[in-house]
């Protein structure tokens, strides 16, 4: 702890009286108490700090969960649903054996983490469980990102191989680069950092976003489009979600998740700027919360009326997906721009998810919740017109390329392994009839969808009620 108390007994005896060593003893042991105190509630107030940060950006993956439920058709809702679970769960085993000691175990050139497997030799000096559990909800994070790109037409067992991979190896390996102390591009290196700065990435914009997106990316594309997505004149065919008041709830959500994304990132708070003042940390922390917030709301603001211009609507989904695009573009540099800047983010961002989704309709890529738009596509607005220079952007350019680089021959590699082994996509049939009947076994609630009239199930004649959860058709 900075600024501890300090006292010397032989000092001290030189201006006390008789017993002066007894009493300078005696006095400097309780000013070593109540420094001992400080330092303990220091160090708990941090903790604190993370461990709360730690539940928000976990509570985004409820939000994960509810805006994915609302963007698929209502027939794939459970199916999503498990996954987003899934990624909780499995992402917690693959990332507690391997995952964590990839990202911050002791480093192997500046590649890979070597140490604390398992949480081997943990807490260390330098961390403690709230951090392992603070990463693991970024881990997760990744995972989701992922699977909003894949939904309504992949094999569950896809869902579980990419999952665990992606937390257990990929995305640790990323975030061993630019955010372990001895990562070969981390701006934490005491010397010879990439450029003279490093690549700052301060709460993933490309640790956690691009990877998420980019696998996404590869995954969407190898799949396929859904069925129904695209006409054979290329025409795009909009196959809506179910649920405009999920994919709102979702969104707040994850807006409220996000101040723990950001902020949280600093992982401490008790840190005085300069002794004494009212200005510190937890300034910094004030501002990283502003920042993300005017992106989020200018790319929202942003992305409405330019969808209006485009298509003629006011589309609540526009406003949701414009608003994360923002967040996603100002988490690497939430915690240096300066609340204007934040605000040119934004709207920079939503320009371009408007244009990926443009091109994405012109290449028939097709993701139900643009996934790879939206966390892939933005880039970083900040560094050489606020003072970093060239060298900072030519780091954050090769952050980009090495990310995408890395997570397309890894990930790419492995949808495309999956799908050679036809485990990664269900067949027809069962992506018409919908994954909830098909595969787990009935509807998440009673529902009417577009394409139900031209659904028919075994056993069904032409006009019969649809199957209710408990009363499932003969399979």
């Amino acid at each position: 702890m900075s600024g501890a108390i300090t006292c010397s007994a032989a000092e001290l005896s030189a201006l006390l009286g008789p017993n002066a060593t007894a009493a300078a003893n005696y006095i400097c042991g309780q000013l070593g108490t109540v420094n001992n105190k400080f330092t303990d509630a220091a160090y708990a107030i941090d903790n604190t700090y993370l461990l709360f940060s730690a539940y928000l950006v976990f509570a985004m993956q409820l939000g994960f969960a509810m805006l994915c439920a609302g963007s698929v058709r209502a027939k794939n809702t459970m199916n999503i649903m498990l996954t987003n679970v899934l990624d909780a769960a499995a992402g917690g085993i693959s990332y507690y054996l391997f995952g964590y000691a990839f990202a911050f175990g002791e480093s192997s050139g500046g590649f890979i983490g070597i140490h604390n497997f398992g949480l081997k030799n943990y807490p260390t000096s330098s961390s403690d469980y709230s951090f392992f559990l603070y990463q693991w909800a970024f881990a997760i994070a990744a995972a989701g990102i992922t699977s909003g790109s894949i939904a309504e037409r992949t094999q569950f067992v896809a869902y579980l191989i990419y999952s665990s991979f992606l937390t257990g190896f990929v995305y640790p390996v990323v975030a061993h680069w630019f955010w372990s102390p001895d990562g070969w591009a981390s701006p934490f290196l005491s010397e010879n950092r990439l450029f003279g700065t490093g690549a700052i990435d301060f709460a993933g914009s490309g640790v956690v976003h691009m990877v998420g997106g980019i696998a996404g990316l590869w995954g969407a594309l190898i799949e396929g489009p859904r069925i129904g997505r695209f006409e054979e004149g290329g025409r795009a065919i909009a196959l809506r979600g179910h649920s405009a008041s999920l994919v709102v709830l979702g969104t707040f959500l994850l807006w409220f998740g996000w101040y723990g994304f950001n902020p949280g990132s600093f992982t401490k708070i008790l840190i005085p700027y300069e002794s004494g003042s009212n200005y510190g940390q937890w300034s910094g922390i004030g501002r990283t919360a502003v920042t993300t917030t005017l992106s989020g709301c200018t790319a929202a603001l942003t992305t409405l009326f330019g969808k209006r211009f485009l298509s003629g609507h006011w589309m609540v989904s526009d406003v949701c997906n414009g608003l994360l695009g923002g967040f996603a573009a100002i988490t690497a540099g939430c915690s240096v721009v300066e609340p204007w800047a934040a605000i040119v983010c934004g709207f920079i961002a939503s320009i371009v998810l408007i244009g990926c989704n443009k091109l994405a309709e012109l290449l028939k890529y097709d993701v139900p919740l643009e996934a790879a738009q939206l966390h892939g596509g933005p880039g970083r607005h900040y560094g050489l017109f606020m003072g970093g220079g060239g060298k900072l952007l030519g780091a954050q350019l090769v952050q980009i390329v090495v990310i995408v680089g890395w997570v397309s021959a890894t990930m790419g590699t492995l949808f495309f392994i999956l799908k050679q082994l036809n485990l990664l996509r269900i067949s027809a049939n069962d992506e018409m009839r919908g994954m909830d009947i098909a595969r787990h076994g009935g509807f998440a609630y009673i529902y009417h969808d577009n394409d139900d009239d031209s659904i028919q199930f075994p056993g069904m004649t032409p006009g019969s009620p649809l199957p209710r959860r408990s009363d499932p058709p003969a399979l």
